[in-house]
């Protein structure tokens, strides 16, 4: 918060063919975002409705009770739970004579508040910008009422101002940026493939423990705290496997109910990571209880950024707060119960990583006469955990290697 921190009233509205509860546990959730972002959450509404009100989101008896406790409680704004359109948004904000803001503006001011990386600072100003370019029309009336505070970070009121052709121009600039970055990124992978050094990918809903287990395997300190989005751009540590073997750990932003599609795509790069890695950690909060939730997104999301024939691991953290009985994801091939933050069962989790990753691969010890070295090239392409010594006569090689690549060096192995 910049200055006063703004006492804000939560909305929303929901059919109601769906249950009440998960309306309940989404504005929960809502509330948690709003008070990450600095705010203070004066109460909750929820209003059931046939249908969604095109032009103001809720009934017109709603907004103008809304009006009254808006003056009576004496709060700064609104925030609905959903993402409005923009003559939604320029309705309530005429009609409520008050500051206007929907799930996406705050999960964005969190964003624009966390990116450290030049790449998450273009990034969140990329999303802020497309979410604006739709939303031009009306702004001018409102600028008035926002002030500053939560959903003025990053690009701000300045940047509200300019026409679309300014916002198509800047968002060209921050594309072409972007791909410069992405460049760099993918030379950095073919490196580590090259290297043949396993990624293991750790993803899951924001707060779960992620980077905690980060930290547990890899004996990092990388930046923890009990808040939503504490992480945002993608963090990669090294750790060594039982037998000594080393893989590389990647943290990725957390996943969050009601993320809107151009955000997913915006934040493609932080989390296209668990794309290309050998294993995925999907660590869960065992002890909350919306976990049954918070797997159906996270399973939704890998989804739709193209996630597949990746062995995953059902990592259920925080064991010493779970209950007994919880619901268990049932598209994992491995399962695990662990406590990140105490060290529990971490030893486990690593060996079970190496036997995910060794599975599909077999021991050799070969001796390569010196005039045959495309054959050590091809171990070092393709092998892991190699070891090498150049004898008189010969090159001796031991590590592991794919079954399907043993026909290349079946003439050379030690009987």
């Amino acid at each position: 918060m910049e200055n006063k921190q703004e006492r804000l009233i939560l909305v929303a509205a929901q059919k109601k063919i769906h249950p009440e509860s998960e309306a309940l546990e989404s504005l929960d959730e809502l509330e948690e975002l709003v008070e990450t972002a600095g705010g203070q959450v004066l109460f909750k509404v929820l209003q059931r409705v046939d249908r969604i009100n095109a032009g103001l989101y809720i009934g017109s008896g709603k907004v103008e009770e809304l009006k009254e406790r808006i003056q009576q409680e004496g709060a700064t704004g609104v925030v609905f739970d959903d993402e409005l359109s923009p003559i939604q948004m320029r309705n309530l904000a005429l009609a409520l004579e008050a500051k206007v803001m929907d799930r996406t503006m705050i999960i964005l001011d969190i964003f624009a508040s966390r990116a450290l990386s030049k790449e998450g600072i273009i990034q969140v100003e990329m999303a802020q910008l497309k979410y604006q370019y739709s939303r031009l029309t009306g702004f001018g009336e409102m600028l008035s009422r926002q002030g500053g505070g939560i959903g003025s970070k990053g690009p701000g009121e300045k940047k509200l101002e300019l026409d679309k052709r300014h916002i198509k121009v800047r968002m060209e600039i921050l594309k072409n940026e972007l791909l410069e970055i992405e460049k760099h990124r993918q030379l950095i992978r073919s490196r580590r493939e090259k290297n043949s050094t396993p990624v293991i990918a750790i993803v899951g809903y924001t707060n779960a423990g992620k980077s905690t287990l980060l930290n547990a395997l890899c004996g990092s300190d990388v930046y923890v705290k009990n808040q939503l989005f504490a992480t945002l751009d993608p963090t990669t540590r090294s750790a060594k496997l039982p037998s000594g073997g080393e893989i590389l750990v990647t943290d990725t932003v957390g996943f969050i109910r009601k993320l809107p599609h151009h955000l997913v795509k915006a934040f493609y790069s932080t989390l296209e990571e668990a794309k290309y890695a050998d294993i995925i950690l999907h660590v869960m909060d065992m002890s909350s209880p919306h976990l049954k939730t918070h797997q159906t997104v996270v399973q939704e999301t890998l989804s739709k950024l193209g996630v597949q024939n990746i062995p995953i691991v059902a990592v259920y953290n925080k064991v010493d707060k779970a209950p007994d009985i919880y619901p268990k994801t049932e598209w994992a091939e491995h399962h695990l119960e662990i406590s990140a933050k105490q060290g529990f069962n971490i030893d486990s989790l690593l060996a079970c990583i190496e036997e995910i990753l060794y599975s599909s691969r077999k021991t050799f010890k070969i001796h390569v006469p010196y005039n045959a070295q495309e054959v050590v090239a091809f171990c070092h392409k393709y092998g892991e955990r190699l070891q090498e010594s150049y004898e008189s006569e010969y090159v001796y090689l031991e590590g592991y290697l794919p079954h399907n690549k043993f026909y290349k060096i079946e003439p050379y192995l030690v009987p």
